[in-house]
């Protein structure tokens, strides 16, 4: 019978054991710089207002001697002169020293006073001089403290633009701080790798939205083609006739559903290609596009007050927003209603408004109707007046244009949309 040996009982054979590759890095830490010699905010703030403090009190220091150097030059003065054994007084403050009554002893005590009067007079002009001083050197400190705040505050400033220029969908925009390694340069450092990966990111987004539109749009132009090749065919029996109608429906539902979402990403990102923009000639073309629908409908449009209403923005985008609210005003509109569309300029922005009779609107549902797929209650599922992606994608290409929309309920039924672009 064989007895197997144990691993820590077996010799060792073979080649000894290789020794690990040397790391291509340095696995010691890098040693630290001491916060004591970078030269931080914290530290050239410092700096730069001690020095200050220090430059003010040694000029405050040095008036306040000159000044206490004068008075006590003047408060020694002897208020009287002798000539030819003749007293001649050369101090306004002790005019009673020239009254030739006085005794000696009455001559001193009145000396003493005049001595005493002369002192507390140099002591109020130092202390009015002084305060002078110190308030002429607390305007210049202020001033030069301003200067230098301003100095040294500047990259924040700089910081601040790009940020806007941001905002304003420039993502190309970089600070790109030059100077000392301080806290104001990190953080412009860390902006700037932000907004590169928010670049990326929004390439990515870009270009998924570019394959999403060829990937989903192709098969359901197959599926479209060849419902209707199997509609045109005259031999197709009633039933599979019945059946091709309602797939092309749903194909056809399907495709609003995809360009709804679509469009939707798009208009979610600022508009960058900004073209002046007439938003009465966009709800002209609206009208007209949703005339034949509303006539069958049974509905009245009206559109006598369009304005001029110039923006730069992307007319495709406005012309969509205008789009969507008329469609959806006469889809949801009540029989032999109205709808009726404004355009005018208030304050600074172009305003379209879209009013329309209807149902009665309740004031809580009035933020649910801009989300994604959301309707009234009545009409939240098998509606076919739409998708339900109208609202949002008006909301946000109103948000893409820097602007804002809002629903007012009508009394006695319908809504009012009010649109706002900054011109």
């Amino acid at each position: 019978m064989a007895v197997s040996s144990s691993p820590s009982s077996s010799p060792v054979s073979g080649p000894p054991p290789k020794t690990p590759p040397k790391p291509t890095w340095d696995p010691r830490p890098a040693e630290a710089t001491g916060p004591w010699l970078r030269p931080t905010i914290r530290i050239r703030l410092t700096v730069l207002y001690g020095g200050m403090f220090l430059i003010a009190g040694v000029l405050l220091l040095l008036i306040i001697y000159l000044l206490a150097a004068q008075a006590m030059h003047s408060g020694d003065e002897a208020p009287f002169r002798l000539y030819s054994g003749k007293v001649q007084i050369t101090s306004n403050t002790c005019p009673g020293l020239s009254d030739p009554s006085l005794t000696t002893s009455n001559f001193n005590d009145a000396l003493d006073q005049c001595m005493r009067a002369q002192r507390e007079h140099a002591l109020s002009d130092l202390l009015r001089r002084s305060l002078l001083a110190l308030l002429g050197l607390t305007v210049v400190a202020f001033a030069f403290g301003y200067v230098m705040a301003g100095r040294v505050l500047a990259p924040l400033g700089r910081i601040m633009r790009t940020a806007r220029a941001v905002a304003g969908s420039d993502l190309s925009r970089r600070i790109e701080m030059d100077g000392p390694d301080d806290e104001l340069k990190e953080l412009a450092d860390t902006f700037d790798d932000m907004l590169d990966r928010l670049g990326r990111s929004f390439e990515s987004q870009r270009r998924f939205v570019s394959n999403a539109s060829h990937e989903l749009r192709t098969p359901l132009a197959i599926n479209r083609t060849l419902l209707e090749v199997q509609l045109a065919d005259p031999n197709a029996s009633p039933d599979l006739q019945q059946l091709g109608k309602t797939l092309l429906a749903t194909n056809l539902r399907s495709e609003q559903l995809v360009e709804g979402l679509l469009l939707l990403a798009r208009s979610d990102n600022e508009v960058v290609e900004r073209k002046p923009v007439d938003l009465a000639e966009v709800a002209t073309q609206a009208l007209d596009q949703t005339r034949a629908e509303a006539v069958a409908k049974g509905v009245e449009l009206r559109g006598e007050n369009l304005r001029p209403a110039v923006v730069r923005g992307s007319g495709v985008l406005l012309e969509r927003i205008a789009l969507n609210l008329v469609q959806n005003a006469v889809r949801y509109n009540a029989p032999d209603g109205w709808v009726e569309v404004n355009t005018a300029t208030e304050d600074g922005q172009a305003v379209l408004t879209v009013a329309n009779t209807g149902p009665v609107v309740p004031a809580y549902e009035l933020d649910n109707i801009f989300e994604p797929f959301r309707r009234l209650r009545t009409e939240r599922t098998h509606s076919d007046k739409g998708v339900g992606l109208g609202l949002s994608i008006v909301r946000s290409v109103a948000r893409a244009h820097g602007g804002s929309i809002t629903a007012t309920p009508r009394d006695g039924g319908g809504l009012v949309m009010r649109v706002a672009i900054p011109l």
